[in-house]
């Protein structure tokens, strides 16, 4: 196998060139973008990845759900492919990197093997998964799940938006929907570079993480039930105030995640009060605890600890409190030689690198559980994501994007 040099590096303005092209379609209203699964501006996006595709001499796969396999071929046919890829789908106020750097930069990986006319022994097939976000369709990375066999592929086509329209109905609608069995393809190894969506690397002025696990989650839905009661006239001692003990709860969550600090966090996202009136009392509310770690053990402990906790302050103050688990998946632990061959990369090409825990989920979670799989990150501006202002810079994404380069080209085998 030829040797990997620091000159095999990819070309940095064409690379930024199409994530700012790609950008103009699903343009948002603050300067990101809005290109939401299964909208018009999807289907738009999707053709002019797979124009540039097959431009770059690519054949293109798609399946049931979807998925989008820009095929490079290799020198041996009977050798697994090297998957590399993301999303191309957006927030509704989403950025211009969130995904589309995974896809763009599996692209432009493609398109510098063609200029350096370099050969390799398994084919490369960078992908496009359909309805990462799952902003439109909950939940999110859906069709790498079902891609992993988390999810049916009947469950998902039933997905509906807000407007009642069916995640099936729609694929069809754009045009989009393949014949391909999902999850029929096999992989030799799967490479994913995309954002941080987090203040380390900045904070820490590196230019790669080198992901070596993603946090597992637990969702739990808290229902706590006083009683409505007049605020001005209830006497403090009569009352069974619902918000307070919540406030109380949410200050148990907080204490536990610092607790079990660094990694662990804890918070709570979705919170509904009744019947939210400034003169009421409140009666009952609802609210979603998220818990997240790297450890399993370290998530079930959050979750006992929080229970027990809560069920004290709810018999303290006359309420009660119903727990219901909602969501969640376990931590994932990536390929320690798909890692290892992202660390020598970053070595390699001389930029600076430390391990980082992914804090959000990601389709290479899922694809974790069918094939080797490991996870590039680079910095963005104050850990912003999800966000119009997302932002990364030139120099950022060219380092991510070649550290992914090199990844790959390792792991599918250079032919002299």
């Amino acid at each position: 196998m030829a040797a990997l040099g620091q000159n095999l590096t990819i070309n940095s303005e064409r690379l930024w060139d199409s994530l700012m092209d790609m950008a103009k379609i699903g343009p948002g209203v603050a300067g990101g973008n809005n290109r939401q699964t299964l909208t018009d501006e999807d289907g738009e996006g999707r053709a002019l990845f797979q124009s540039w595709c097959e431009a770059a001499g690519c054949t293109m796969g798609l399946d049931q759900m979807g998925n989008m396999f820009a095929r490079r071929e290799g020198s041996d046919p009977d050798a697994l492919p090297v998957y590399v890829g993301s999303h191309l789908d957006t927030q509704p106020t989403g950025g211009k990197y969130d995904g589309v750097l995974g896809v763009l930069g599996g692209l432009e990986v493609l398109r510098s093997l063609n200029d350096m006319n370099i050969k390799t022994k398994h084919p490369i097939v960078v992908t496009n998964f359909t309805n990462e976000e799952g902003t439109r369709y909950a939940p999110a990375m859906l069709s790498s799940g079902v891609f992993a066999g988390i999810h049916t592929q009947d469950w998902a086509y039933d997905r509906e938006d807000a407007d009642g329209k069916k995640f099936g109905d729609e694929l069809s609608r754009i045009g989009w929907r393949g014949d391909e069995e999902v999850g029929a393809r096999k992989m030799h190894a799967f490479f994913e570079l995309h954002i941080e969506q987090g203040p380390i690397l900045e904070a820490d002025e590196k230019d790669i993480g080198v992901v070596t696990h993603g946090q597992g989650l637990s969702w739990t839905q808290v229902t706590v039930t006083g009683k409505d009661a007049h605020t001005g006239s209830t006497p403090m001692p009569m009352r069974r105030n619902a918000g307070l003990a919540m406030a109380r709860m949410l200050e148990a969550v907080d204490e536990i995640a610092w607790r079990n600090a660094p990694h662990a966090v804890g918070a709570a996202g979705h919170i509904d009060v009744y019947p939210n009136s400034r003169n009421v009392i409140p009666g009952k509310v609802a609210f979603t605890v998220d818990f997240r770690s790297p450890e399993l053990e370290v998530i079930e402990d959050m979750e006992l600890n929080f229970r027990e906790q809560a069920q004290d302050i709810a018999d303290a103050m006359g309420v009660t409190v119903e727990f219901e688990k909602v969501g969640g998946f376990d931590p994932v632990k990536f390929d320690d030689t798909c890692v290892t061959a992202v660390r020598n990369a970053a070595d390699r090409l001389g930029y600076s690198h430390i391990d980082l825990i992914s804090g959000a989920g990601h389709d290479a979670c899922w694809i974790n559980r069918v094939a080797p799989t490991a996870m590039v990150m680079c910095p963005c501006v104050d850990g912003l994501s999800h966000n119009e202002a997302e932002e990364i810079s030139p120099d950022w994404a060219a380092a991510g994007t070649n550290v992914l380069f090199h990844a790959v080209v390792e792991t599918a085998e250079i032919v002299e």
